[in-house]
């Protein structure tokens, strides 16, 4: 699958290129005012660093401030990163579906949209993410698979530019291309929400903030800013914990008050497993969901597709499930292969995780420390169909809730809730298609959680918080895009056949 500590498949030397690549024959780009793909024409003198990429690719969002870097390294010479986004899931195939994910993460490059491969078969691309350096006549000069190439490719992009400087076949300056224009509202991508008593709790994730939210009313009661692309939170007692996602690290906030520390995470990502250790020293990979377990935080860690266990009161970090290697595989937690594990909830001693990138449910046994797969079995094998077992499919979900001793599933790229069973397997849409006139439409939505009957649910691409009554259907939105709206369907939840409603 994806090759996050691959060595260069071809070394990026100083040398001179020979091999011509093909065209950027993309139907479609982003994040451009007009199309990039004629190396004669559009990008002659340009020093370019293809990227091919899946938003749903940890491993490839890691990479994205690298290429950040090497943006401003290079502000004022004729290079330029072009993306390819080349699918992994049918929904990464909807090209606004990539604008949207290009918004999320800030990237200010063009994007070439390649959903049927072509431009990913032309260069003979394996694995995500790969790197393709090419100098200003359109020859490949070398290539690089996976994450941590960061001064490999500087040096290689100041090497080229100055061969091709004294070869004099530079272009004078760099290429201006016109990017999207950012997100601007009360939210941006919302990623995970946490209910209270009377309020929720909001990763406001574009946005880079905490909002405390009343409920009901939808006033904005709190806010804590400055934060890197914030995800899963907890409450332990008065205290919010808070995965920092993008700065790799745990924060604990005062719900009462303004102090802030951080308790997990150096700040900078673990090269690929973390080690077991005091919290402030070691270094932790993309936490994406918590959850809390007495004065234990269980960490959902999507970046070395790991779950690791925060103790809040010595500030120890313990490994509790996942070797490391992406895939699915049950058995004894430390040896279980786990794949992006991004949603947490836990029924009694039973932690359940929704593992995105085999688009499965698993659960993690806290007393027989083992893992066996509720739904999900393959890292390609995806879809959309209710069921039991392993005959149910879902695609890339980000989010979990328990409900009445249930799961409630967000199906993220399905852009459904779906409810799972855990002792009958059986896994249904919360939303039937006949209800599809007057039940909310939610899309890609990334996070969770219930307070009582109500269902909060983070609905990031529709940059909104919806809350949905369980037991009577009716719907509103909290806080966000069309929060002013409120339908009543007249209908419950449908649960999985066999299953009957609460």
């Amino acid at each position: 699958m994806f090759l996050a500590t691959a060595l260069a498949l071809v070394p990026l030397l100083p040398q001179e290129a020979v091999n011509r690549v093909p065209a950027i024959a993309a139907k479609e780009w982003l994040n451009t005012d007009r199309p990039l793909g004629n190396w004669e024409k559009d990008l002659r003198g340009q020093v370019v660093l293809l990227d091919f990429w899946t938003y749903c690719c940890i491993n490839c969002l890691h990479i994205l401030p690298d290429l950040a870097k090497l943006e401003k390294d290079f502000v004022d010479e004729p290079f330029l990163v072009i993306g390819v986004h080349s699918k992994k899931f049918d929904q990464e195939g909807d090209a606004e579906n990539i604008r949207q994910a290009i918004l999320r993460h800030g990237i200010r490059h063009p994007v070439a949209v390649d959903s049927d491969h072509a431009i990913w078969d032309s260069f003979g691309v394996r694995s995500w993410p790969t790197l393709v350096l090419v100098d200003p006549e359109g020859r490949e000069v070398g290539r690089l698979s996976g994450e941590g190439h960061y001064a490999t490719l500087k040096r290689a992009v100041r090497v080229v530019l100055d061969q091709h400087r004294e070869k004099k076949t530079l272009a004078e300056g760099p290429l201006k291309v016109a990017l999207e224009k950012p997100r601007d509202g009360t939210l941006a991508f919302p990623g995970k929400v946490l209910a209270l008593p009377d309020s929720i709790l909001v990763a406001d994730s574009g946005n880079g903030q905490i909002l405390q939210v009343a409920t009901p009313g939808g006033n904005i009661l709190r806010r804590w800013g400055n934060l890197n692309d914030p995800q899963g939170m907890a409450v332990l007692g008065d205290q919010l914990y808070v995965a920092e996602t993008g700065a790799h690290r745990i924060l604990r906030l005062q719900l009462a008050g303004d102090a802030r520390e951080v308790v997990a995470g150096t700040g900078k990502q673990a090269s690929f497993r973390p080690q077991e250790g005091p919290g402030l020293e070691t270094a932790l990979n993309s936490p994406w969901a918590l959850e809390a377990d007495g004065y234990f935080l269980h960490i959902a860690m999507a970046g070395s597709h790991q779950l690791w266990t925060l103790d809040t009161r010595s500030g120890e970090l313990k490994h509790l499930a996942g070797s490391g290697r992406e895939n699915i595989v049950d058995g004894p937690s430390r040896t279980a292969q786990l794949a992006q594990p991004s949603g947490l909830s836990r029924l009694g001693r039973q932690l359940y995780f929704a593992d995105s990138e085999v688009s499965a449910i698993r659960v993690v046994d806290l007393e027989k420390s083992r893992v066996s797969s509720l739904v999900g079995s393959h890292l390609f094998r995806f879809g959309d169909e209710d069921g039991v077992g392993m005959e149910a499919l879902l695609q890339h979900p980000l989010g979990l809730a328990s409900w009445r001793g249930r799961l409630l599933v967000a199906d993220t790229f399905n852009s459904k809730i779906k409810l799972l069973d855990p002792k009958s397997g059986a896994c249904s849409s919360l939303f039937k298609k006949e209800w599809s006139k007057d039940g909310p439409k939610f899309w890609e939505p990334g996070g969770l959680d219930v307070h009582q009957d109500t269902l909060f649910v983070a609905d990031t691409n529709h940059h909104r918080i919806v809350a949905v009554e369980l037991k009577s259907g009716a719907w509103s939105v909290v806080l966000g895009e069309g929060a002013k709206v409120y339908m009543e369907t007249g209908n419950g939840p449908q649960a999985a056949e066999g299953v009957s409603s609460p």
